[in-house]
């Protein structure tokens, strides 16, 4: 198994604005000093703008998404010039017959960071407009973005700004880091002995995540033995990246970490069990962060711990100084 700290270079998409190239429709950019600065140090980003690989030009005018939000037939369409009653033209077929590419090369990518509120890109919260120009109430996500995420479910997707959130920026990278392990550990050259490597260095995170998937996986692994591997391997890739999909709440965490305390039962005094207990509980009523805790837990796992326990990636699911659990 690689050391999480040699994990490096791990494919991303990114929108190209938020990479800071002077895509936007005013030839402007969107950069994120997160995903520059930050995650730029271990994700090889790779650069995609829609409208731009559709041939729409920089600068440009602007475009939207017009039709019926349940319709997923929504049309991809440049507004008629102010005073002009000429009808929209339809760009989506356009815009779609220029990101295929991408979106093959998106098989082997660990993660995609989209730029918000775009009617390309925009994951989520994207205004569709009716005929008449008004917008709906009901909001939906660009073209690209609805067609990536329908043809990859299981691939870590993010927009920009919520990446501003400490909170899911941490989850996002963990499960970037998740699914690169899973496609370089399991699916390169694939073997059941390598899911359940895998899947025993995920158990912990697995049940800080979702105890309900963490009980189900283990059930269907004992069994799973003579069950075709390729639909296997599926299955449970499916089931491991959905149940870690939400972040981890504040008591789940201090549940995993108790559990895990019960591999220094023997080598670890009683007063200094209570000692850690009591730091846990601080984090959980929210006197100090993730970091804390784990920090000291990691320090006696690392002293005294089994090769088992010291190998559970929920100790460090991505590179520690990245600094994420300095801030959940």
């Amino acid at each position: 198994m690689k050391r999480i700290s040699e994990t490096t270079d791990i494919p991303v998409g990114i929108s190209a604005c938020v990479m800071g190239e002077q895509v936007r429709f005013n030839g402007g950019h969107s950069q994120s000093k997160i995903c520059q600065v930050q995650l730029a140090k271990h994700f090889q980003f790779e650069p995609f703008c829609p409208e731009v690989a559709a041939g729409f030009g920089i600068p440009r005018p602007t475009m939207r998404l017009t039709g019926n939000p349940d319709d997923p037939d929504l049309i991809f369409s440049r507004p008629p010039a102010d005073g002009s009653n000429e009808p929209e033209a339809d760009l989506s077929k356009q815009l779609m017959d220029a990101c295929q590419p991408m979106l093959e090369r998106c098989q082997r990518l660990d993660g995609f960071i989209l730029k918000k509120d775009s009617p390309s890109c925009g994951m989520e919260r994207v205004k569709i407009y009716q005929p008449s120009g008004h917008p709906h109430e009901q909001r939906g996500s660009g073209l690209f973005a609805r067609a990536l995420m329908q043809r990859f479910p299981n691939l870590p997707i993010e927009e920009d700004g919520r990446l501003n959130d400490a909170q899911l920026r941490e989850n996002f990278v963990m499960r970037v880091f998740a699914h690169h392990n899973f496609r370089t550990e399991v699916t390169d050259q694939p073997s059941f002995h390598k899911l359940l490597q895998f899947h025993s260095s995920y158990k912990y995170l697995l049940m800080a995540h979702n105890q309900t998937a963490y009980r189900e996986l283990g059930k269907m692994l004992a069994v799973a033995h003579n069950e075709p591997l390729d639909a296997l391997l599926k299955t449970y890739h499916e089931q491991f990246m959905s149940a870690i999909s939400t972040p981890a709440s504040r008591g789940s965490h201090c549940n995993v970490m108790q559990h895990i305390m019960g591999y220094l039962k023997q080598s670890v005094d009683s007063s200094a069990r209570q000692d850690i207990l009591n730091v846990f509980e601080q984090y959980r009523v929210g006197e100090v962060n993730l970091i804390t805790p784990m920090t000291l837990l990691s320090h006696y796992i690392n002293q005294n711990g089994s090769e088992y326990i010291r190998a559970q990636r929920y100790l460090e699911p991505y590179p520690a100084h990245l600094g994420l659990r300095n801030q959940v």
